[in-house]
This record gives C-alpha cells, structure tokens and sequence, in this order.
C-alpha cells in the first residue's frame, strides 16, 4: 500500500500525536479520535475510539455508541438504526485520512452504503455500548498517490456478538475537481421555508431532528432539515449531506408504516446525485414485497427536479 503522505494540503498527521493508530486525542473514560479526521462539527457526534492496521487493507476500528444522545435515541428499546450507518460512514473516512493519508481537505461522496443488523443484539441496556469494527477496503484506485476511491465490508461487534455487517463505496475529490464538479451552488437560504412534520410519526423527539415536511398526498414529504442540527450537518457543505437523506428514508418508512412500529433490521441507500438546497426534493415511500416472512419491507425513493438523486430499501426482521 501506498500511504506517502501529500503536502499541499493540512495533513491528518497533523491532529494525530505520532502514529496516532492507538492513542485517542483527548483523554477520559470515552476518549474519540479527532472530530476533523470523521467530519463532524462537535465532539459530542464521534463515534470512535481508536483503530489499527492488521495489514494487507484490513484495519480494526473501536467505537462507543452514547447511552444517551440528544439525536441518537434508542427506537423501541434497541440503538438507533442510523448509528450503524454513521459509524460505517465515520470508519472509512477516518481510515482514509489516518491510513491512506488523504488530506483534510479532500472531499468524500459515498456512492452507496448498506447494512444487515441482528436488532436482538441492539437492545440498549447499561452502560455505552463498546464495539469494534473489523474493517476490509478493497477495489483501492488511485489517480497518481493519492486515494481515489475505495469499497469498505465491515463487521460491527460487541463482544463476541455480531451486531451488524455492512459497507460501501466511496470516491474522493480534490477541492480543486470538486469545485470543477459542483461549479456553482445554491446556498443553504436558498431552501424554502418548511414546517415539520410532527416528531412522533418519524421516530423522533425533537422538531430540529425532523427531516420531512407534510404534503398533501400520502406517503409523499417534502425534505428539510434545521441547519442549526450540526449532528445531521457536520462540516460545512454546500448540499444536503448524506446522512440527512440516511435519516429522511430512515424517518419515510416509519412515517409511512406508522402507528405500527418498525425498527429496520436492514437497509440499503444508493445515491445517484448531490441533492441541492433547492428547488425542492420531494421524498416517498410505499411497501414493496419482500422475501423476509413475515417482514415489512419499505423503498423510499428521493427526486429533485424531476431527477431521482436517491433510492433506499428498509426491512425488518420479520417473524
């Protein structure tokens, strides 16, 4: 592996105090690795711990999922769904810029990400849960030395239980080709005002973490999302981040299935295009039959401009 460092941008060795693969930065009882080197804006939304290489691209990354959150609130009984997503998207960027030396400012677009959990190894229980994540990259391309894209597989456990398995792929973009790519954005203003759904019908607390604003027609929403929620934002950027259209399919389904509880035990998001803060991007749901017996399974489609820009599929475990 190729992991020569480059030099014309701030370098992740530089929040990292020597190797940097076993000693978190801060210190404490639920240390994490800098929030630079996972692209979140607070503290707070780090979800690992630690990681090492075991050689041949495969690494081991150690993570804490919160007892309690002020976003990542257990879903009847059991660990928030989208933590197991967040984690998988938080291990292979912090691999990326901790293993494979791509700089800080280098831009990730993840083209797909999935998951398979096992939810009676999920319920919340005691303390934070401690986890830790065998993690294999493959399919590795460079443009010269620097890391281009990359498939990650992940296996998420705690203890000696296996919690979920998981992965996908992602490319990274200078900022020069980025800029190239994007050419010119609307701004965050540029979204239109929306009033949220109630929390309740989407799983959620608080109207901050609502991502879906009402329409008239049934299973159908509008997307939004509070700019002011860094957990759902976390660095600047200038598109609605992945993890909200995760969280929009994630809160669909439950919307669309509610009052009946769903708790998806897998899930997969395939992301077709950057989804712009406007015009707007319109969300839906409808059941679709499934092989899972007994299970309920959900596609949750995004489109915006008459463009789809994302499709994702939620079951349950079933009977």
């Amino acid at each position: 592996m190729n992991r020569t460092p480059v030099t014309d941008c701030r370098q992740p060795t530089d929040l990292l105090r020597g190797s940097g693969a076993e000693e978190p930065a801060d210190s404490g009882p639920t240390a994490t690795v800098p929030r630079e080197l996972v692209h979140r804006a607070r503290a707070d939304d780090v979800l690992l711990t630690g990681w090492k290489s075991l050689g041949d691209e495969r690494f081991s990354v150690t993570a804490n999922w919160p007892y309690t959150h002020e976003f990542y609130n257990p879903v009847h009984g059991r660990h928030d769904p989208v933590l197991i997503v967040e984690t998988l998207r938080q291990a292979a960027i912090l691999l990326c810029h901790a293993e494979f030396a791509v700089p800080l400012e280098h831009h990730f677009l993840m083209g797909d990400l999935h998951y398979t959990s096992h939810p009676k190894h999920l319920e919340v229980a005691g303390p934070p849960a401690e986890l830790t994540l065998d993690v294999v990259c493959s399919d590795i391309r460079r443009r010269g030395d620097r890391l281009s894209a990359t498939n990650f597989r992940m296996t998420v456990r705690n203890g000696a239980h296996t919690v979920a398995t998981g992965g996908g792929h992602l490319t990274i973009s200078t900022p020069q080709a980025y800029r190239r790519l994007r050419g010119a954005s609307f701004p965050r203003e540029s979204a239109a005002p929306t009033i949220p759904v109630l929390p309740q019908l989407v799983g959620r607390t608080d109207l901050a973490h609502v991502v879906l604003a009402p329409t008239p027609a049934p299973g159908r929403w509008q997307l939004r999302a509070d700019d002011r929620n860094a957990t759902l934002f976390g660095r600047a950027v200038d598109h609605y981040p992945g993890m909200i259209l995760v969280e929009a399919a994630h809160q669909a389904a439950t919307a669309l299935l509610s009052p009946a509880p769903f708790y998806p035990a897998s899930f997969t998001i395939d992301f077709h295009r950057y989804v712009e803060f406007a015009p707007p991007c319109w969300i839906e749901a409808h059941t679709v039959p499934t092989m899972v017996s007994g299970a309920t399974s959900v596609r949750v489609t995004g489109h915006q401009d008459g463009q789809p820009v994302f499709t994702a599929s939620l079951t349950d475990a079933g009977q």
